[in-house]
Order: structure tokens, then sequence, then C-alpha cells
């Protein structure tokens, strides 16, 4: 608990010093897990924004409406981390079986701070659950379980961490494509769940062959781009596509910098 505490503390003072003209790494805020009142994050996620040019920030999951307020002022971008499956209710449908729902307290943060950061226009990776969130926060809906309700064809779960790879097809012209340079790419698959209606001022941008949409991005202009799979889990398997992902967003962030505070 102490250090949780002290970690807590570190994160206000980041979130409150200005950095210098020559200390211009972005701030990049980390929307964790919360379990059994456990604040949790896998470290794949700090690691790759700091070995990209980022400063990693975890957000301590809150409902007050100034401090989310603070968060999104003084972060330059973030990312929208995985986890377990949102409410159905929020997207008006009767929960399947299979779902388990996160914890009321993750959810309750994060359907405010993921509405408040896309109104923000500021740069945002969505990863897994950070993918479907976002869609579902702009009014858009989830196919609640894909072996039962779509296709066992690709195998997007398989309980394991760094193990379940399958293929997608990435559209041409299309950010993730600029991004990663090629129009399919292997990736690390953790999901039952996946984007079903999209949500307002999305594009798909990705597949895997059963027809699952593997991307989204915004269609407005602003840097969104959200995936199915786990990029800051491929590390070792392919660190080059890890590091394009993180570094995509870290050039936007800090080209955020440059532009007028918003108050």
């Amino acid at each position: 608990m102490k250090r949780l505490f002290l970690h807590v503390i570190l994160t206000l003072v980041l979130l409150a010093t200005p950095l210098s003209g020559k200390e211009n790494k972005p701030l990049i805020g980390i929307t964790p897990s919360f379990s059994n009142n456990l604040i949790q994050l896998n470290n794949d996620y700090v690691a790759a924004i700091q070995r990209n040019g980022g400063i990693a920030v975890i957000l301590a999951p809150t409902t007050d409406e100034k401090t989310l307020e603070t968060y999104v002022r003084m972060l330059d971008g973030a990312v929208l981390s995985g986890g377990p499956d949102i409410p159905p209710e929020f997207y008006n449908q009767t929960p399947h079986a299979t779902t388990k729902v996160m914890e009321t307290t993750r959810f309750e943060f994060e359907r405010r701070f993921i509405k408040a950061f896309l109104d923000s226009n500021k740069p945002v990776l969505g990863i897994c659950l950070g993918m479907q969130f976002s869609n579902v926060c702009r009014g858009g809906t989830l196919i609640q379980d894909i072996p039962e309700l779509v296709s066992k064809k690709v195998s997007h779960r398989d309980g394991q961490m760094y193990t379940n790879f399958h293929h997608v097809a990435l559209a041409p012209g299309s950010l993730i494509e600029k991004v990663l340079q090629t129009r399919t790419t292997r990736v690390i698959s953790r999901h039952h769940q996946a984007v079903g209606r999209l949500g307002e001022g999305f594009s798909p941008t990705a597949r895997s062959s059963d027809g699952i949409i593997e991307a989204i991005e915004r269609n407005d202009g602003a840097f969104g781009l959200f995936v199915q799979w786990h990029p800051e889990s491929m590390k070792d398997a392919d660190p080059a596509h890890t590091d394009k992902i993180f570094r995509a967003l870290i050039e936007a962030a800090r080209a955020q910098q440059d532009l007028p505070m918003q108050w």
C-alpha cells in the first residue's frame, strides 16, 4: 500500500511539473486495470512509451471532474490499455454468458476519461479493451463472444500472454498501414469480444480473415489509432512492430506540445 501511495504521489508530481524546452518528452497517460482494490498495469506499456521517447504516467482512477480535467489538460497523449469486458448495458445489450465485466471503479473512470480525451482531439492509442471502449463511447456496439457469435476460424484468445498469433490485413492508405509500412502483419491476440457497429467518427482499417475488425481510426484528422491486438506484447517477437506504433503516438504527442494550451 505504501508503494502504491508513493506511485500516485509521483504521478501527481509529474502532472504538475512543466517541462522545459530541452526536456520535451511528451507525457503519456495510461489507463490501468483496477481489481480487488489494486491498481495494476503490465509494464510492457510503460517500457514501450519510455523506449520511444515518452514519459509514462499511470492514471489513478477517479470520477472527480476537476481531476479528469487536469489529466486531459496536462497530458500530451494517452494509451488506453487492455482489460476485462465493458458492461453490455452501456451499449444497450444484455450480457452474454461469457461476458466478465470490469470493476465499477474502472468503468466509471474510463467512460468519463475516454470521452473527455477523445473530445480534446489529443493523440490517443487504444489497445484491445481501449479500442472497444472508445468505440462504445462514441455510440458503437460490441460482439460479445467471437467463437459463438462469429466463428472459431481464427484463434483470437488462448489464455496466454505472448503465444497467440494470427495475421491481419491493413487497409491501403490507412494510418496503421503507414505506421507499420505493410499490408499484412502478424499480431499477438488476447480477446473474445470485438467491435460490432462502428461508433461515430471511426473507420475500420484492419481485419482478420474471419472478418473481425482489428483496427479502427479517427476519420476527422486527429491522431486516433485503435488496435484489437497487443503491440506492447510484441517486444520480443517483433520489436519493430511495437516501436513503430508507440513511436507514432509519441511523435504525434510531441507535435501536440507545440499547439496553444486550451483551458
